[in-house]
């Protein structure tokens, strides 16, 4: 037990509707704790966005005291407490139980119900990494350590609880937590967490789709992006879940595609800790880049067309992509778009240009060519050219635009010729009782 002048939590910095809950469900009687990534990053000096509370009170009893409560979940009931825009999320504290207890029902190792409820010492036995199985007690402000979770902050160490491949087992995205934990957090991942990442990591393939598109979310979505890429390229999970952008990064683009890749992260990470906007169709764009390319060059090289090329490819790339990480149709429709407009940014002819400059995903294709500048200097130039073009007036706009190459389809035969010329019909003169005239 940390008592309250050995940490540095403040109340201060806990959301007024986590205090709310906190304090409520003390006065009712039952036990209350901030747990998990909330007293981690406080711990750490951060600024927590989400606020989870555990306690002794079953869900029922949670929503007899909160009318603004809800609850959910079937593999683990949950109470959410709603305020606004913030939702608490309040858990019972788990217990161990036994395999084929009618609440904790275990397949393949695999948890996939367990409303089995507990001790808050089973509870912290059940959560995954020791640094987050920390509880504030609401009660008399101490910090509570049941498993070693305030060492490894210091020693800046992801140590999973209890025998590491049994655990992933029960469910392996843990694998893809440790690796985004390691980034946010700029820890370590220990050696025995580490370990079974190459012998289990095709677990991961298994694992709902919906849930890694959540999972890839925190990694890339969440201001340390580039991190967990490279985390999860270095542990070699990056395979199991991205299998397109792995093997692209192995083939003859793949250095050009890597600094692409880091670039645009990069990016979203500046943008997301400045407070703008991102979103999931731009970051899938980027890592699935590699791999439309490569399969457009392909058909592009037996005499495929350019623009079909990139269509064709992309839809390949989505379709086995999104058997892993189900990319929604709203974010793989943009993506298509950027990638199906990036060719077209090569045409400098003026009416194709005002074409462009008017189509409703320019801007984001445009953003995507200038991270492809940063990567590739060979399409620097080209991303400057459309940069000047945006902003010129009519007389500088007269000075962009230069000739086409006599290579390109449009010039390839003089337009005159490509020309169809009106055929006309030949009348046919008929005299009075549809007989011809007679001759003069």
């Amino acid at each position: 037990m940390i008592s309250r002048d050995q940490h540095g939590i403040s109340r201060r910095n806990i959301s007024n509707g986590a205090l709310r809950v906190l304090y409520r469900l003390n006065e009712a009687g039952y036990e209350a704790f901030l747990v998990g990534g909330a007293v981690r990053d406080l711990l750490l000096g951060g600024h927590p966005k989400d606020f989870d509370i555990a306690t002794n009170a079953t869900p029922e009893e949670v929503r007899g005291l909160f009318r603004n409560c809800r609850l959910i979940g079937r593999r683990f009931r949950l109470a959410h407490v709603v305020f606004g825009q913030e939702i608490v999320e309040v858990a019972t504290f788990r217990g161990i139980g036994e395999e084929g207890n009618a609440d904790r029902h275990v397949v393949d190792g695999r948890i996939v119900r367990d409303n089995v409820y507990g001790s808050i010492e089973e509870d912290a036995i059940r959560r995954d990494f020791r640094v987050n199985a920390l509880y504030y007690n609401i009660a008399d402000f101490s910090v509570r350590d049941y498993v070693g979770g305030m060492a490894d902050l210091e020693k800046k160490e992801l140590h999973l609880i209890g025998e590491p491949e049994l655990r992933y087992r029960e469910d392996p995205v843990r694998m893809l937590r440790a690796v985004r934990l390691a980034a946010k957090l700029d820890f370590r991942i220990d050696e025995s967490a580490a370990r079974p990442f190459a012998r289990l990591g095709a677990l991961l393939c298994e694992a709902a789709p919906a849930r890694l598109f959540d999972e890839s979310l925190k990694l890339f979505l969440s201001g340390h992006g580039l991190a967990s890429f490279r985390e999860l390229d270095r542990s070699g999970l990056l395979q199991f879940v991205f299998p397109s952008t792995a093997a692209a990064l192995s083939k003859r683009h793949g250095d050009e595609f890597r600094r692409l890749v880091e670039c645009g992260l990069a990016n979203t990470d500046h943008r997301v800790q400045a407070g703008k906007s991102v979103t999931p169709a731009f970051l899938f764009a980027l890592l699935l880049w590699g791999g439309v390319r490569e399969r457009a060059e392909r058909i592009i090289a037996s005499g495929g067309d350019a623009l079909h090329a990139y269509g064709d490819s992309a839809e390949a790339v989505i379709l086995e992509q999104t058997a892993r990480v189900a990319i929604p149709r709203r974010f793989s429709l943009v993506m298509e778009e950027i990638w199906a407009l990036q060719p077209r940014f090569e045409q400098k002819i003026k009416k194709r240009v005002t074409r462009l400059l008017a189509h409703p995903r320019f801007r984001a294709a445009y953003d995507f060519l200038v991270v492809r500048g940063q990567a590739d200097p060979s399409l620097a130039e080209l991303a400057q050219w459309w940069e000047q073009i945006q902003v010129a007036d009519t007389a500088r706009l007269g000075e962009l635009f230069q000739q086409p190459s006599p290579a390109a389809s449009d010039v390839a035969v003089p337009r005159a010729a490509r020309k169809r010329r009106r055929r006309r019909r030949r009348k046919s003169v008929v005299g009075e009782g549809g007989a011809p005239p007679a001759e003069p």
